[in-house]
């Protein structure tokens, strides 16, 4: 046989190893006639096992995120026991606070001028008029109700706003000493929540009026 033979046979079996049409028997028996030496030979007892390449794009749509706000659907019950999606949401950072923003449409979740200043002054006044030394935690705005929280670092105490249904302000803590001054922050939490509610449920009947 000429080497032009030998060239174009060999090549014909190069080929027909790289066809994944072919059974596995007939891909042995060429490896050993024309002593081919192929990578990851481990992968040739399944010839189905095809490793796939990760799209680059789908990679980095799942790893996008956003810091300023954030856009998710989640799932509750509703008081039957039946599983119904809920509303939409949205966040802000303000002033070094962050704010949820509620709705059933994207049209709900738009943050307006007086959302953010209102928001600005409910911390601002806390620390004036409540304690100076509070971590915030998020505010949630949602069409019928504010829920606000934090911890009082002085007391470790934890307190809750809702307007809504459930409307009050609601503490937690442990082993509170309940001396002058820890009643005095208790009158001043009281008294801000009613500054709170008013100022916040004047900011949900605007929404009302501007999304309808």
């Amino acid at each position: 046989m000429s080497n032009y033979d030998e060239i174009k046979n060999l090549l014909k079996a190069s080929r027909t190893m790289l066809s994944t049409d072919r059974k596995l028997n007939e891909r042995k028996e060429i490896l050993g006639k024309y002593n081919l030496i192929v990578e990851a030979e481990e992968n040739i007892e399944e010839p189905n096992n095809i490793i796939k390449k990760d799209n680059p794009m789908d990679s980095i749509e799942k790893n996008i995120e956003n810091d300023e706000y954030e856009t998710a659907d989640s799932e509750g019950e509703d008081r039957d026991g039946i599983v119904k999606k809920t509303d939409k949401k949205k966040g802000y950072r303000i002033s070094g606070g962050l704010m949820y923003i509620h709705g059933k449409d994207t049209k709900d979740l738009q943050l307006t001028t007086d959302d953010k200043k209102a928001f600005q002054e409910s911390m601002d006044e806390f620390v004036e008029e409540v304690a100076e030394i509070v971590d915030f935690n998020k505010l949630n705005l949602y069409p019928n109700n504010v829920e606000w929280s934090g911890k009082i670092t002085e007391y470790d105490i934890e307190f809750f706003f809702s307007i809504g249904e459930s409307n009050g302000v609601y503490i937690n803590g442990s082993m509170m000493k309940v001396d002058e001054e820890f009643l005095q922050t208790m009158n001043k939490l009281r008294s801000y929540y009613e500054k709170f509610k008013t100022k916040w449920s004047k900011v949900i009947a605007t929404r009302k009026k501007t999304i309808e």
